[in-house]
């Protein structure tokens, strides 16, 4: 517990009373089943994932009160039951707010450093969808290279906006030295977005995937999400009747969608930071909000017991294994016998997650695209 010490100095305990109105919990409900930090600092030694609330949102407007809703969301997440006992859950607390909008970054920043230092999966309630930079840069204080995947109906790339909520991916994207390798947006509304930031987004080779074509075919996010170590999810992609909050736009993901997009970031063994930004208590109705993000919680935890199963790639008895060639190139696709899941060989013999459609792709002499683009990105 003492290396965690230091974080805590950050920190603001739950206020249990107020989460469940001093009604308690049930034996089996995960507010029964959690470490949390109400008088004592937890021991996060056995923890598998730690929740942080950060409750900053003045990157969404100038003097935006510190917004509540990671104890809504808490109080929703608490009340669901707990069927992963192979999965260790910490909830830290809230925390404090800065002098200024940089101090919360920095202090977010350091508080995410210490855990993924300590392979922690972090998962951030906020606030606005700018503490994604305080997440990423967790990783530039390392100097680690990562890919990043964020899911939102916009691409927050608007220069003419004063609001850092609306433009922080340029400097996550841009900024030097830069940490990010790839970049994947999912679920973006073409209405929203002005053709050229596609063209500047695709010259730059990352990968922006239209609401309809993941809708369509959501099992291809799966690789997309297993190549990532970072995780950045925005309500405004869950569609207005499954999230009242979000009154960006009346279409999206439905709830079972974002669920299944959270299930496969649990699977993936490469993301240790998931932040869920954008949430407004005060939009809600009827909690149904919280209640989905809640849900998103408890797939996350499904993800990652699922996840635990997958065998290692150089157990080679655990995988079929597949020799193929297209465009004159021969490659190997490896396919998990305990998950179904998918890898294919790139031309320096690394492997990266691919999906079943890219396999067969490849056996009829085309390119896959997942392949091609991780070549143009050399």
């Amino acid at each position: 517990m003492s290396d965690f010490l230091n974080i805590a100095d950050f920190l603001l305990p739950v206020n249990l009373f107020e989460i469940s109105f001093d009604m308690g919990y049930k034996d089996g409900q995960i507010g029964k089943a959690i470490q949390i930090f109400d008088e004592e600092f937890p021991d996060l030694d056995e923890a598998d994932i730690v929740l942080i609330g950060c409750g900053e949102q003045r990157g969404n407007g100038i003097h935006m009160a510190y917004s509540l809703a990671p104890d809504t969301i808490r109080r929703q997440f608490y009340a669901q039951y707990f069927w992963h006992p192979d999965i260790r859950i910490a909830d830290i607390g809230n925390l404090k707010k800065g002098a200024e909008l940089a101090d919360t970054y920095a202090a977010l920043k350091t508080v995410v450093n210490e855990l993924i230092n300590e392979r922690k999966t972090v998962i951030i309630l906020g606030g606005s969808h700018d503490l994604t930079l305080a997440q990423y840069y967790a990783y530039e204080d390392n100097k680690k290279i990562i890919e990043a995947t964020c899911a939102d109906a916009l691409i927050d790339l608007n220069l003419d906006s004063d609001f850092r909520c609306d433009n922080f991916l340029m400097e996550m994207l841009t900024g030097e030295p830069n940490f990010i390798r790839h970049y994947n947006h999912i679920g973006f509304q073409s209405y929203y977005i002005h053709p050229r930031v596609l063209e500047t987004m695709d010259k730059l080779r990352f990968d922006c995937y239209r609401v309809g074509h993941v809708k369509e075919s959501i099992e291809e996010m799966e690789p997309v999400l297993r190549n990532s170590q970072l995780f950045s999810f925005d309500i405004s992609a869950i569609a207005h009747p499954f999230a009242p909050a979000n009154q960006e736009s009346p279409n999206g993901f439905n709830g079972e969608e974002a669920c299944v997009l959270m299930r496969y970031a649990g699977m993936s063994p490469n993301i240790n930071t998931v932040g869920i930004y954008g949430y407004d208590p005060e939009k809600d109705i009827h909690d149904l909000t919280a209640k989905q993000i809640a849900q998103m919680l408890w797939y996350i935890m499904d993800g990652r017991s699922r996840g635990r199963r997958e065998a290692k790639l150089d157990e080679k008895d655990s995988f079929n294994e597949y020799h193929t060639a297209f465009a004159e190139v021969e490659t190997v696709f490896l396919q998990s016998k305990k998950t179904g899941r998918w890898w294919m060989q790139l031309p320096d013999k690394k492997f990266i997650a691919c999906s079943y459609k890219d396999y067969l792709l490849a056996s009829s002499n085309e390119i896959p695209e997942r392949w091609l683009r991780a070549q143009e990105r050399g």
